[in-house]
C-alpha cells in the first residue's frame, strides 16, 4: 500500500505558481495518463456454454460455470472468457488475473436478486467503512491485469421490489417488517467505525440490509472496464477500492436506485474515466479515500485521476469529491464533458466535514458545456451531514481548485461555497475564468467561510462579476 504514497513531484507547488494553473495542470495530467498501465491478454479465448453455463436458465443461475471459466483461464495464462449472445441469469462473479471478461453484443448478464448468494460476505468497504459485507456481484481482490469488456449489458435486476427497498425509503419500496439498513445494520457499521472495533469483528449479514456493489475490486492493479452497458445496480455501480491503473472507458451506467452511484473511485491512483454516459439516482462520479476513522487510519488518498469526454445526465453531482474522503484527495483533471438535466443538482461538488477531515487540493475544470443543473455549477460544502453522529474536530482543508471555459445555461446558484463558521482559512484559492452561467436564479454566487476566491472574465446573467 505505501506505494500510494507518491506523488507527482512539486506538482502543487508548480501549479500554485504557475501564471495560468488551469494549462500548466493539464500538462501535468498528460504526464499522469502516460503512467497508467495498460492490460493485454492472451488470445485463448474460453466460452462460458463450454463449462456449463445455458442462456435464459431463471432458476438455475450459472455463476459456477462463470467462475470456473475464469478460474481455468487465469491457471492456463490468460484470456477472453466470453459471454455469448442471450441471456444469462448468475449470482456473484469473482475475477482472477489476466482475465479479460468479455460480454458479447446481445448478451446479458442478469444477476439474481436472492440474497443468500452473496453471503458469506468478503472484505470490502461500505460507504467508506471496512467491513466483510455481501459478496459484491462481480468482485475482484488482489488481482492484476483485469478487464470487463464488450458491447453487452450487466443488469443488478435493483428495482422498488428488489434490493432497493433494503434503503429504508417508502419511495423505494420499502414497508414495515422488510429487512432495511435503518433497521440498525447501518448505524452498527459506522459505530463500528468510530469505535475502532477490529475489521474482522465487522460481519455483516443479510438481516443488516447492507447492499452490494455490482462491480468492486480491491486492491487490484491494470484494470480496464470498457463499453458494456451498466443497469439497475443494488447500491454504487463501479467501485474501485486501493486500485492504481484504472481506465473506465466507453460504458453506459442507468442506475436510478438509491446511493446509485455511477463510479467511485476509494483510495485509488492513476485513473482514467473517458467517454462514458452516466444517468443515476445519486452522484455520477464521487471520489472517495474512506470515512472518518477508517479513511484517517489507512491515509491513503485518491490522486491522479482523469474525467473527460463523459456525459451527465440525472444525478446529485456530475464530478463529485467526498464525503468519504478522510484519507484525502489530490490532482483531478476534468475536461470536455457536458452536463444536463433538471435532475443534476450540481456540476462540480466537494463535500466533507469536520467528522472527514483531510486535504482536497489541486482540482482542474475546463470546457465543460451545462444544460441545466438544479443548484450550482461549483458547489464546495465543509458542512456536509452535520448531523452525523461521529468524533469531530478534524478540520478540512479545500484548496486550489480552478475552473476556465465553463458554460451553463440554468442553475439556482453558480459558485455556492460553505465554508467553516468560524474561519475562511480553510476553502482557498479558488478562481472560475471565461465562463458564462446564464439563467441563474439567484443572480449570482453565494460564498461564506472562503478566501483567495478570484473570477476572471465570468459572466452571470450576461452581467461581469468583479
Amino acid at each position: 500500500m505505501k506505494r500510494f504514497l507518491g506523488v507527482l513531484p512539486m506538482l502543487a507547488f508548480a501549479i500554485i505558481m504557475h501564471a495560468n494553473p488551469i494549462d500548466a495542470a493539464f500538462k501535468e495530467a498528460a504526464k499522469v495518463e502516460k503512467e497508467i498501465k495498460k492490460t493485454s491478454f492472451a488470445k485463448a479465448v474460453y466460452n462460458i456454454t463450454d463449462f456449463g453455463a445455458k442462456p435464459d436458465h431463471v432458476s438455475e443461475p450459472c455463476h459456477e460455470a462463470i467462475n470456473q471459466a475464469i478460474v481455468a483461464c487465469s491457471l492456463n495464462g490468460g484470456g477472453t472468457v466470453v459471454v455469448p449472445k442471450g441471456t444469462f441469469y448468475t449470482g456473484p462473479i469473482t475475477m482472477k488475473s489476466n482475465v479479460n471478461l468479455h460480454v458479447s453484443e446481445g448478451a446479458t448478464l442478469k444477476f439474481s436478486t436472492d440474497q443468500s448468494l452473496y453471503f458469506p460476505g468478503v472484505i470490502t468497504r461500505w460507504e467508506g467503512i471496512d467491513c466483510y459485507n455481501a459478496r459484491p456481484l462481480i468482485y475482484a481482490y488482489g488481482e492484476t491485469n483485469i478487464a470487463v469488456t464488450g458491447k453487452g449489458t450487466i443488469d443488478g435486476q435493483g428495482s422498488n421490489e428488489t434490493w432497493w427497498p433494503m434503503c429504508g425509503a417508502p419511495r423505494y419500496g420499502w414497508k414495515e417488517g422488510m429487512v432495511a439498513q435503518r433497521n440498525g445494520g447501518r448505524e452498527k457499521l459506522l459505530m463500528y467505525g468510530e469505535t475502532s472495533t477490529p475489521i474482522y469483528k465487522r460481519v455483516m449479514t443479510p438481516e443488516d440490509g447492507l447492499r452490494p456493489q455490482m462491480i468492486n475490486f480491491y486492491s487490484c492493479n491494470t484494470v480496464l472496464i470498457e463499453d458494456v452497458t451498466l443497469i439497475n445496480a443494488p447500491f454504487w455501480v463501479i467501485h474501485p477500492l486501493f486500485c492504481e491503473s484504472l481506465i473506465v472507458r466507453g460504458v453506459q451506467i442507468f442506475n436510478r436506485g438509491p446511493n446509485g452511484d455511477g463510479c467511485d473511485p476509494e483510495s485509488c491512483k492513476n485513473v482514467l474515466i473517458e467517454n462514458c454516459m452516466f444517468d443515476t439516482g445519486d452522484d455520477c462520479i464521487a471520489i472517495k479515500s474512506g470515512r472518518n476513522n477508517d479513511g484517517r487510519k489507512w491515509g491513503i488518498p485518491s490522486e491522479n485521476i482523469i474525467v473527460r469526454k463523459c456525459q451527465m445526465k440525472n444525478g446529485h453531482g456530475g464530478v463529485v469529491i467526498g464525503s468519504e474522503i478522510s484519507g484525502g484527495y489530490r490532482n483531478l483533471y476534468v475536461e470536455d464533458c457536458e452536463m444536463d438535466s433538471p435532475l443534476l443538482d450540481r456540476v462540480i461538488r466537494i463535500k466533507t466535514s469536520t467528522c472527514r477531515g483531510g486535504l482536497i487540493e489541486n482540482v482542474f475544470v475546463r470546457n465543460i458545456t451545462v444544460g441545466e443543473c438544479k443548484e450550482a455549477v461549483l458547489r464546495i460544502n465543509l458542512q456536509y451531514e452535520n448531523r452525523e453522529k461521529c468524533q469531530r474536530g478534524f478540520t478540512p482543508t479545500v484548496r486550489n481548485v480552478h475552473l476556465k471555459n465553463v458554460t451553463s445555461q440554468k442553475s439556482q446558484y453558480g459558485v455556492l461555497i460553505i465554508g467553516l463558521d468560524d474561519s475562511n482559512d480553510n476553502v482557498y484559492n479558488i478562481s472560475v475564468e471565461d465562463s458564462h452561467f446564464n439563467n441563474v436564479a439567484k443572480d449570482g454566487n453565494q460564498i461564506t467561510g472562503a478566501k483567495d476566491v478570484t473570477f476572471k472574465n465570468l459572466y452571470i446573467n450576461d452581467k461581469l462579476v468583479d
